[in-house]
């Protein structure tokens, strides 16, 4: 029962949150703005140098700002999420290729075969038997043993199913969080660049605009990344509901060829 109501998924978001923090946050202090940081100092140079020169671009420095990283950590935080569910889901479409009731192809189940059906699906592993598709056939068969009803049977799997998917959905809400929160830390960039540009006007009425023209950079460059990745997250969003969809498709269609199709009442004399 304790291993059972671990609370398995809540910690590995917590414990994928700070490790994906500490790695990129690294890459961030050793790699990325040191070399950003050498970039501006070369370019600021050459434009002494060369007052009509174009200032180029470069992927360092449009990554570099605190906000480009706050977005990186949540996306890749959300893909590790995502990737954690998809397995899940994985590991529930390939329980659809296994033979769990195992019967043979023609015989019919009769209310006096449920004890059997339901003895096989108890005996399966912890893990396996938690799964959608043998809760979805032993609700069915414990309610077909029940009523003898081989529409209440089928009732017992759609809800099942329509529960499950639900279940799913909710979910997912976290990922849907972080989809709505990068645009927002993007946008908060895109404030931050702003109000510095507008605080050194003074300076570009005088004719130095080096400090107005990074401001801006932050504004633009923090909102370009965070929906960069908005978009890469919302795609990886719907590929996963769109399995999630497929299985509870795939679950009932199996039940309703494997079980369903297969109940008989005898009739009464």
């Amino acid at each position: 029962m304790l291993r059972k109501n671990f609370p398995v998924e809540m910690v590995y978001q917590v414990f994928s949150l700070l490790i994906i923090f500490i790695l990129i946050h690294g890459l961030y202090v050793s790699l990325i703005r040191p070399r950003a940081d050498v970039f501006l100092a070369q370019q600021q140079a050459r434009l002494e140098q060369q007052p009509d020169a174009v200032q180029e671009q470069n992927f360092y420095v449009i990554i570099r700002d605190y906000e480009q990283e706050a977005c990186l950590i949540l996306f890749v935080w959300a893909l590790a999420i995502l990737g954690f569910k998809g397995v899940l889901v994985w590991r529930q479409q390939v329980q659809l290729d296994q033979d769990l009731l195992q019967l043979p192809v023609n015989m019919p189940i009769g209310p006096e075969d449920t004890r059997e059906l339901l003895r096989r699906l108890n005996d399966l592993p912890g893990p396996n038997r938690q799964r959608l598709l043998p809760t979805a056939l032993l609700t069915a068969t414990q309610r077909f043993a029940a009523t003898r009803n081989i529409q209440d049977a089928a009732t017992a799997v759609r809800v099942c199913c329509d529960t499950q998917g639900e279940r799913l959905d909710s979910e997912l809400s976290i990922i849907r969080y972080v989809a709505w929160a990068i645009p927002s830390v993007g946008f908060i960039g895109t404030v931050r660049g702003i109000g510095a540009a507008l605080s050194q006007a003074h300076r570009a009425v005088e004719g130095d605009i080096t400090g107005v023209t990074q401001s801006l950079g932050v504004a633009f460059n923090s909102t370009f990344i965070a929906l960069v990745l908005s978009i890469i997250l919302m795609f990886f969003i719907h590929q996963l509901q769109l399995r999630q969809e497929r299985l509870i498709l795939d679950t009932d269609t199996y039940c309703q060829e494997n079980l369903i199709n297969k109940l008989r009442i005898k009739p009464t004399p």
